[in-house]
């Protein structure tokens, strides 16, 4: 069962540029911006790799209750990740 949705604030706070900022500025600001998104996109890739490998790592352990090639699977995707995202946070630790 998937968890139920709710309606939050958007409590954050919005950058509303100056009528004096200059084009190159706005660039910036927005480039820097961007910049700030992707890192957080990019760590939330790296926290659902993690729960993923989590969930792997459990049916490759699962027993009888899986099909052998079922946690086969499971398995060599638990060790994929678990590199994978060492790889990713390593690149991501660069920028």
């Amino acid at each position: 069962m998937s968890p139920s949705l709710s309606v939050v604030a958007d409590n954050d706070l919005k950058v509303v540029p100056s009528k004096n900022e200059t084009v190159a500025e706005r660039v910036r600001r927005l480039q820097s911006e961007a910049k700030q998104l992707a890192k957080d996109h990019v760590k939330s890739l790296s926290a659902a790799m993690v729960e993923l490998e989590q969930l792997a790592a459990e049916i490759a352990e699962g027993g009888d209750a899986y099909s052998p090639g079922v946690r086969e699977v499971a398995r060599q995707l638990a060790e994929e990740l678990d590199s994978r995202a060492h790889t990713l946070d390593a690149i991501a630790a660069r920028t």
